[in-house]
């Protein structure tokens, strides 16, 4: 069976997406380069199950890019809880202000531009779920800077932890961002601080565990 035919079926099957994030999609594919960072139906309907089994109060997310994880990340919230999202580009301000607004969900969400490094040390709290989707040269530097805002027992998700398979293809130049990947990798699996799982849902997706 082709990929697309078992994703098409795996689509069929779980819960749709909503009206709200279709749109996001869809605006985020008319107006945005790069696209495919979108997180999109599948891996956004996972992101909310994890919250709802996590049952997570303060939720952190590094790269919002158009906002569409970070709404599914705030659905699973409980209404009393909160989402810190950072963007660094702030020609995407107005795009994902205007997207968090029209979703029952976005009062859950504080958006912040600019660095995640400023951006952290001014918020000051502890956080018990990460989800790391930024700048992959700079994975380890942001596995360092939120690890010690993740409460024992917390979760740090890593997206794009597969890089399209280029982790494992033999022989060819490896590009900053694939080492980027490859350092993260590596350094993640050899950390005794955490437990960790690699799941290969569309481009790799890492659940790190504090113990």
């Amino acid at each position: 069976m082709e990929d697309e035919e078992l994703e098409d079926y795996i689509l069929a099957h779980i819960d749709p997406e909503g009206e709200t994030l279709a749109k996001l999609d869809r605006d985020t594919h008319l107006y945005h380069l790069r696209p495919r960072m979108c997180s999109g139906h599948l891996q956004g309907r996972l992101l909310k199950m994890f919250v709802r089994m996590a049952a997570p109060r303060r939720i952190l997310e590094l790269g919002t890019f158009t906002g569409y994880s970070a709404l599914c990340l705030a659905e699973g919230l409980a209404e009393d809880g909160e989402l810190h999202t950072i963007e660094i580009d702030d020609e995407l301000e107005d795009f994902i202000r205007t997207h968090l607004s029209q979703s029952p969900y976005g009062s859950r969400i504080t958006l912040h531009i600019g660095d995640a490094r400023d951006v952290l040390a001014q918020i000051d709290q502890m956080f018990d779920l990460v989800f790391i989707d930024a700048n992959k040269r700079q994975y380890c530097e942001y596995y360092d800077l939120v690890f010690d805002h993740v409460t024992p027992g917390g979760f740090i998700l890593a997206d794009n932890t597969l890089w399209d398979g280029k982790v494992v293809e033999p022989g060819k130049k490896i590009d900053a961002q694939t080492q980027g990947i490859l350092d993260f990798n590596d350094k993640v699996a050899h950390d005794p601080r955490v437990e960790k799982v690699i799941l290969p849902l569309r481009d790799g997706l890492t659940i790190i565990y504090k113990k």
